[in-house]
């Protein structure tokens, strides 16, 4: 019983913790009142299991708020922003955060092509950067249950827009299985079982 060596992580097709990066858009609070699609308490769990999976994998995580600094909104919610004491948030104006200079400019400089997406609303804020992104030659995945939109019919129309653009929506699960992907990787796999059970995923 043996595995094949590692595959180079770098060009691996599916997601590994060495090709990919964490983006996370707009869980501000009005943007987390907003939503209609799921409920927000489960929505903002699942951001912080998300993060702390990231965080577990070492990925790089590009943050940004919209509003924060002419005064019109706050800061991320604090129970995802604690988790992320040494990222930096790139505030803008512009509704697609593809459109800002500095969010374009750090999610390229962390050299990844595969993204994984998280931002509040599906239909504008997730929407529109990951279209952007799509044509600019960029893997796009969308976290199907640590997003959300203003209603369900909006938040479902957003993500089959989504996939017909060329997106492949993943959800917790997926990802947690695909960055793990071999119990042999004993560096991670305790980690990934503590995470599954937080998730509800494996029994306590």
């Amino acid at each position: 019983m043996s595995s094949y060596p590692v595959r180079n992580r770098k060009k691996d097709n599916l997601i590994t913790p060495e090709n990919s990066v964490l983006i996370i858009i707009d869980y501000q609070p009005v943007q987390v009142d907003s939503i209609a699609s799921m409920d927000k308490g489960m929505l903002v769990n699942n951001m912080t299991l998300l993060v702390n999976l990231a965080k577990v994998f070492k990925l790089p995580i590009v943050l940004s708020t919209v509003n924060v600094q002419t005064g019109m909104n706050k800061e991320t919610v604090p129970e995802i922003r604690s988790l992320l004491e040494n990222v930096v948030s790139h505030d803008r104006t512009a509704i697609n955060a593809w459109e800002d200079k500095e969010f374009n400019e750090a999610v390229k400089a962390t050299g990844r092509k595969k993204l994984i997406m998280t931002a509040l609303w599906t239909e504008a804020c997730l929407s529109f950067p990951s279209f952007d992104a799509i044509r600019e030659g960029f893997d796009v995945y969308p976290m199907v249950d640590c997003v959300g939109g203003t209603s369900v019919i909006a938040h479902q129309t957003a993500l089959r827009r989504l996939e017909q653009a060329g997106a492949q929506l993943t959800g917790l699960a997926q990802l947690a299985c695909e960055l793990q992907r071999d119990w042999n990787r004993h560096d991670t796999a305790q980690q990934f079982v503590e995470f599954m059970k937080a998730a509800r995923l494996f029994p306590r």
